[in-house]
């Protein structure tokens, strides 16, 4: 009882207590639950419609899209350049599809199985042209050598997975090609429907073709806005303002930007490492030209440009390499030269020159066994059985194989990083062996039976060893230059010392507008994606640390300037000000240039007034004129001459983009072409597909797009 009671006394305490306890365990729960959101966001790369899109996801989608891009080119790697294209590709083709999913989904548009193969069966599409099942004889799209192919690619996946195996990247290629060609329809349907909504008649057929094959000669007279001064037009912020309302439109923008400034260095070679490097390129130049192993030479001064032994074409080459060949006799070494292209010293000897076949058509069966005796037995058996007149397919097939004719050009392996030996062997006797004839070829535990069916295209092709290597800056001249740097950073660390201090220091301070999350490379820079996390990380006015970026070259300092949100530009904003300033100028300039033309009769009155007067011939209704005197596009004015008849003076003047303009129609001309109504109704239909076009980039506006990329990309 006397616990009892003083557990009642201590009654509010333990409610305390357990009010802490059951706080602490609700807090743990929410961190826990916040720390998985923030997890989940960390792992997303953006939005597109509401829906998140995930690093594993995209990541996928990219990889898909490379295989394809480096399928297509023949290379197996793609540089940084070329991987950025295609995460802009794959990003921007994931936006669309999505929106026309979306929007195809509402309206109940679908692609079938039957419209699909109807496709593949006219086979004029020209992603279809771009697969290896295009007929070389016909040049169009063979859809029973794809039929083929994929049952082909489902009996060896069943029967035989090694052999299935050298079928996946090609199948994997066609699933890219059939996926794609499905988007594509469905937005073509789509897209056709709106089109449909602009209506296309024989009445705007007829004025179309007008518009185009009508053409007016005339003689005009231009009064330029430049021959006003600036300084002499009386511009208020009250005009400014009113400009602001007129154009808001014209500032709406649809993401977030952010204006920077900041501090590059780049990092180069001095006049020491220079000469280091000079040093060592002259003992290069000697044991290459006395060495008959040049591979050995190559690789043991770490040139940029392995050497493969093998003939290739020019174009395997950097243009400074492939200039230098056809002037060079075979055993010569040219060299070290410096190329300023790539900032690299060059050493070349050329080793051969031959004629050979760019292109080369060819079939194989290869040959395993258990023991090179094996081996020998049975490659012997099966040239001879093919020199007896047997079916080359049907041969293979008995070994599990195909036996297809192949196509290989000097392209698909000329820029290898490196060829092993059995490769080497492979390609020379595709090059120079005889056309149809059956060559067994021993590749180590087995061989191959080579049948050459075709060659084309002979051009020169050369062997030559290259040494190439950067003109670098050594360790010492790094840490200098990272030294000298980092002293300026820590010694300034607002925006205003940085501006005040840079140029003493022999630093540049530079901008940069409107920086996007879709920037792959800050102002240009590789390497710097966790110099992006700091800046949209960042509060305006803020200094970020010193990041070492580029080639391992380069040494960045950046400053947040000034943070532009989603929405419209403020009318304050420097940039919005200056255009409203432009364009008050240009209506002020055109105020007083119109009052003076209006009281123009003639050609001969502007240039008493002091308009500069030019012939201008084949003026139409459909194209913009370009006037010589303003520099400018003037539609204003083509559609001003279409609708003034032969021999009459422009009854008003016409304020154009560059000036006012004044004109004499003298002579209107019909072109040859003969009017053909549905052949007009069906460019109607064209430009109809084009806004229809323009309308889609809306909906990708309006997507509500979310770009985190820089984050992982």
């Amino acid at each position: 009882m006397a616990a009892l009671g003083k557990m009642r006394k201590m009654g509010p305490l333990l409610v305390g207590i357990i009010g802490l306890g059951l706080f602490a365990f609700i807090a743990e729960e929410g961190f826990r639950s916040c720390e998985t959101a923030r997890n989940d966001q960390r792992q997303q790369i953006g939005e597109v419609l509401g829906d998140k899109v995930s690093v594993q996801q995209f990541q996928k989608l990219l990889d898909e899209y490379a295989d394809v891009i480096k399928m297509q080119q023949g290379v197996e790697n793609l540089n940084d350049e070329q991987m950025s294209q295609v995460k802009d590709m794959v990003w921007q083709t994931y936006i669309q599809t999505k929106v026309v999913e979306k929007e195809a989904e509402e309206l109940g548009l679908t692609v079938t199985d039957a419209e699909m193969q109807n496709i593949l069966t006219q086979g004029t599409n020209p992603m279809l042209m771009q697969t290896p099942f295009v007929d070389r004889q016909t040049g169009r799209f063979d859809v029973n050598a794809l039929k083929k192919f994929l049952a082909d690619y489902k009996t060896q996946k069943n029967t035989n997975p090694q052999t299935a195996q050298q079928y996946q990247t090609l199948y994997k290629y066609w699933t890219f090609i059939e996926k794609t060609l499905r988007q594509q329809l469905l937005a073509q349907k789509y897209q056709s429907l709106l089109a449909g909504c602009v209506l296309s008649n024989p009445v705007s057929a007829k004025m179309a073709f007008k518009g185009e094959n009508e053409a007016s000669q005339i003689e005009l007279a231009a009064f330029p806005y430049s021959s006003i001064e600036d300084s002499k037009v009386q511009v208020t912020d009250a005009d400014l303002k009113a400009k602001y309302n007129d154009l808001k439109e014209r500032f709406k923008q649809n993401i977030e930007t952010r204006d920077i400034k900041y501090v590059d260095v780049k990092v180069v070679a001095s006049s020491a490492d220079r000469a280091e490097l000079q040093k060592q390129f002259a003992q290069f130049a000697k044991d290459l030209s006395s060495s008959n192993q040049p591979e050995i030479v190559v690789r043991k001064s770490t040139s940029t440009v392995n050497y493969l032994g093998i003939p290739v074409s020019k174009t395997a080459y950097s243009t400074d390499i492939a200039n230098r060949l056809d002037s060079m006799s075979v055993g010569q070494t040219y060299g070290p030269f410096e190329s300023r292209t790539d900032n690299t010293l060059n050493i070349v000897k050329l080793i051969a020159k031959q004629q050979l076949p760019d292109s080369v058509q060819f079939r194989q069966i290869q040959v395993i066994g258990a023991t090179p005796e094996e081996v020998a037995k049975r490659a012997d058996s099966i040239s001879n059985a093919l020199k007896s007149g047997a079916d080359f397919e049907v041969l293979a097939q008995k070994y599990g194989q195909t036996g297809v004719k192949n196509w290989m050009t000097t392209a698909q392996y000329q820029t290898a990083p490196s060829m092993d030996e059995n490769t080497k062997k492979f390609i020379n006797a595709l090059n120079t062996s005889t056309v149809n004839s059956v060559n067994v070829m021993p590749m180590g535990q087995g061989s191959i039976i080579l049948q050459v069916m075709d060659r084309k295209s002979m051009v020169n092709k050369y062997t030559a060893a290259v040494i190439k290597k950067t003109i670098d800056f050594s360790k010492g001249t790094y840490s200098e230059a990272f030294n000298k740097f980092s002293s300026f950073v820590s010694t300034n660390q607002t925006p205003e010392s940085i501006t005040k201090n840079a140029k003493t220091s022999g630093y540049t301070v530079q901008e940069a507008k409107d920086v996007t999350t879709s920037t792959h490379a800050l102002v240009g820079i590789g390497a710097t994606r966790e110099a992006l996390k700091w800046l949209f990380d960042a509060k305006e006015g803020q200094v970020s640390p010193m990041y070492e970026c580029g080639n391992n070259d380069q040494l960045l300092l950046v400053v947040l300037d000034k943070i532009h949100p989603k929405g419209y530009r403020p009318y304050d904003d420097p940039s919005v000000k200056e255009l409203l300033k432009a364009e008050v100028l240009r209506d002020k300039k055109a105020d007083q240039l119109m009052a003076k033309a209006k009281a123009v009769k003639s050609v001969a009155d502007a240039k008493a007034k002091g308009a500069i007067v030019a012939p201008v011939n084949q003026v139409t209704f459909s194209a913009p004129v370009f006037v010589m005197s303003t520099g400018a596009s003037e539609p204003a004015l083509s559609g001003a001459v279409a609708a003034t008849a032969q021999g009459q003076f422009s009854t008003k003047p016409v304020k154009g983009n560059a000036g006012v303009y004044v004109f004499q129609v003298n002579t209107k001309t019909v072109g040859k072409a003969t009017f053909n109504e549905k052949a007009e109704e069906q460019k109607t239909r064209q430009k109809a597909l084009q806004y229809a076009g323009n309308f889609m980039n809306e909906l990708v506006l309006k997507a509500n797009v979310i770009d985190r990329r820089y984050m992982y990309f």
